[in-house]
């Protein structure tokens, strides 16, 4: 019962959940070849759901999409896997350690800055081509310069947001 607890109840230290990440990174980049990347797999979802109702999607924009592999399907390829897996693992995680909790919306307001910032992240992630994991986590390992400057100004804006958030939402 002592272990179930300190694994599953009790918090993690940084340096054993950084290790913990850097050798799953590792791993993924040992055994598919590329690093974790995020908002490839929800772009494949949302061609996936806009073909489904009808609506053609012209794929054939160079460098935007890559489209999956030979053997792949829409949730059998490797970062449909990867969301999946991040998703299930952290209501998993939050069930276990009883974190998880269902919330009522306050107001409209609440409401609608919520959507708006989700769209919003969704949206610069894409144009940029890439979220905070494609160039942060796996980036910088990879020595890439993107990642470096990707994080000053992550930073930068989080400190902006958390600002704004402070001053005029909470």
């Amino acid at each position: 019962m002592r272990v179930y607890q300190k694994v599953f109840k009790n918090p993690w230290s940084y340096m054993i959940g950084g290790g913990i990440l850097a050798l799953l990174n590792i791993l993924l980049l040992a055994a598919t070849g590329t690093p974790w990347r995020v908002t490839g797999g929800f772009f494949y979802w949302g061609i996936w759901l806009l073909e489904t109702f009808g609506v053609m999607v012209n794929t054939d924009i160079s460098g935007v999409y890559d489209g999956l592999g030979p053997s792949e399907t829409l949730l059998f390829n490797t970062v449909s896997i990867l969301n999946l897996s991040v998703i299930l693992g952290a209501m998993l995680s939050a069930l276990s350690s009883n974190e998880f909790k269902r919330r009522k919306i306050k107001n409209k307001k609440q409401l609608i800055v919520g959507i708006s910032g989700g769209f919003l992240m969704g949206y610069g992630a894409r144009i940029s081509f890439g979220c905070n994991v494609g160039s942060v986590f796996s980036g910088i390992p990879s020595f890439s310069l993107h990642g470096w400057i990707f994080w000053i100004f992550l930073t930068i804006g989080a400190y902006i947001g958390a600002k704004i958030l402070m001053k005029y939402l909470l």
